[in-house]
């Protein structure tokens, strides 16, 4: 049991999928901080200072001055904020995904080999030229 373990660790699938994990997670991070250091106060520019996040509605009664303290004080809160800058996270990361499989298919297909193509054999005469010229053999 613990040599099928073994085996089934050392296979390179398995380590691509930790490496794509850990890579992942570490990419997450970066992303998280181009939206929420970079990104977003560009967008708060041109909307006037608003910020996605501190966007919520208080389900029920109550005041409160930020979502921090709704949330403190248990109120049920809907931060419909959090889910537009949820949604910018994704379409960023998307369109940063998209680039980097592009730029890697690009590298791919510039340092793959290009095919020879084999000179086309001669397939010599159809069956219909050979027919023919047995026609015209006959008629001889």
């Amino acid at each position: 049991m613990i040599q099928e373990f073994k085996d089934f660790i050392a296979k390179g699938n398995v380590m691509d999928m930790a490496v794509g994990i850990i890579i992942g997670a570490a990419f997450t991070a970066i992303v998280g901080s181009l939206v929420a250091d970079l990104i977003n106060p560009i967008i708060s520019l041109f909307l006037g200072g608003i910020d996605f996040s501190g966007l919520y509605i208080v389900l029920g009664s109550g005041e409160y001055a930020s979502i921090a303290a709704a949330e403190e004080a248990g109120a049920a809160v809907f931060a419909y904020g959090r889910f537009i800058m949820a949604v910018i996270n994704f379409l960023i990361i998307a369109w940063v995904v998209f680039i980097l499989v592009k730029l890697v298919n690009r590298a791919k297909a510039a340092t793959a080999k290009p095919k020879v193509e084999a000179p086309a054999a001669d397939p010599g005469p159809s069956e219909l030229d050979i027919l023919m010229e047995i026609r015209d053999a006959l008629k001889k």
